[in-house]
């Protein structure tokens, strides 16, 4: 069971890794906390200070077309917020 399946890379996740030193991950909706603070802990050779999970809920669209309704949902997903100590970075560009 993979527990990080991807970095989270947008202009408000950048912004909070620069001044905050908070980074974003999409993580399997069955780990847990101490889980996730193992995993990133280990990936990155950093020290994780608070882990925050959230699950976001799927958005529902409709459309109305000639052929009728169309109805449709994106994929549900947990969220993790990771608090690094001071002074610990993580470059997702440079890892290899």
């Amino acid at each position: 069971m993979s527990i990080l399946i991807k970095p989270i890379i947008t202009e408000k996740a950048t912004a909070d890794a620069e001044l905050k030193n908070r980074y974003g991950f999409v993580v399997n909706p069955k780990a847990n906390k101490i889980e996730i603070k193992k995993a990133v802990e280990t990936t990155y050779g950093v020290s994780v200070e608070k882990v925050r999970t959230l699950n976001v809920r799927p958005d529902r669209k409709t459309r109305y077309t000639k052929t009728g309704i169309q109805t449709g949902k994106t994929n549900a997903y947990k969220k993790a917020i990771v608090q690094v100590a001071e002074g610990d970075t993580i470059d997702f560009y440079n890892n290899i």
